[in-house]
């Protein structure tokens, strides 16, 4: 099997469609795959309509956290879309979006960027706004060379020049609300120091402590040292070892499938998920 649990569409970041990403996700041969957005879920019914046979889904999240002033995400998989609490915790997080993104616009103009508001709204479009879309403009205006070009401390990183903070869960809050809403988490990329600050390793013991499921190893902003580094803190600690694309389509190079998880850590994910539960495809065909 060939699983593939972080993946973004247009109802955050990515340039896929959701129906376009569990498509493409068939075509490169996956067997499952996670739609898991930004604090979002609103892509999980086309993504289920368009489903083909081949392929399964299983729905999630990433979550916007930050723990003693360092920004970080936990991917929440399987969980109950409509549990109250975690519902009300999502929205806060998107509501605040817009004029996070308006903020960071505002700082850019003060750099002398001629970036404008206009701008960034077209390219975001029916999407959540992030900051992968005030990345594109920059590389429109020829700013940067590259989206990933704009996540450096110049530009976009966390508490970067234009860095604007927003609205985020504090992660032993989001474990609480995952686990009550019966998902499963996992620290989306831990160890990608070039995004930023990173949370040091102590800290995650504590989260392990608090019942975070996993740590995100393979990775593309990992690397050979990284992924060793954390591998064993996952054994020392009895963490779940995943492997994921992060795919964003055409904004970033990695493909879908780049990296990926065992099927015995996939098997362990489904197995302690209560939330929900992956679901196989129906080529498309309405479901009962």
């Amino acid at each position: 099997m060939r699983i593939d649990l972080h993946t973004h569409s247009t109802a955050s970041d990515g340039t896929d469609t959701p129906a376009e990403l569990v498509l493409a996700a068939a075509a490169a041969g996956l067997d499952v795959v996670a739609l898991t957005d930004h604090d979002s879920v609103r892509g999980h019914a086309e993504a289920l309509a368009a489903l083909p046979e081949n392929l399964t889904l299983v729905t999630g999240a990433e979550l916007s956290c930050r723990l003693d002033g360092t920004g970080m995400h936990m991917l929440a998989y399987l969980f109950d879309p409509d549990e109250p609490e975690f519902a009300r915790e999502r929205e806060l997080v998107r509501d605040d979006r817009v004029p996070r993104a308006r903020g960071m616009v505002a700082k850019l103009q003060d750099l002398g960027v001629p970036i404008t508001w206009e701008q960034v709204a077209r390219i975001a479009g029916d999407a959540s706004l992030g900051r992968p879309h005030i990345a594109e403009a920059l590389v429109e205006l020829g700013v940067v060379k590259t989206v990933s070009d704009a996540f450096t401390a110049e530009w976009l990183a966390n508490d970067g020049r234009a860095y604007v903070d927003k609205h985020e869960l504090d992660p032993f809050t989001a474990i609480r609300l995952v686990k009550a809403a019966g998902g499963v988490t996992v620290f989306a990329h831990p160890g990608a120091a070039k995004r930023g600050d990173t949370v040091p390793l102590t800290s995650i013991a504590e989260l392990a402590a608090a019942g975070l499921d996993g740590i995100e190893v393979d990775h593309m902003d990992h690397d050979d040292s990284d992924r060793a580094r954390l591998r064993a803190f996952a054994a020392d600690h009895g963490l779940l070892v995943t492997g994921s694309s992060d795919y964003h389509g055409s904004r970033k190079t990695v493909r879908l499938g780049e990296y990926t998880t065992h099927p015995e850590v996939y098997g362990e994910i489904t197995r302690r998920a209560t939330g929900a539960f992956p679901v196989p495809g129906a080529g498309g065909r309405p479901r009962a």
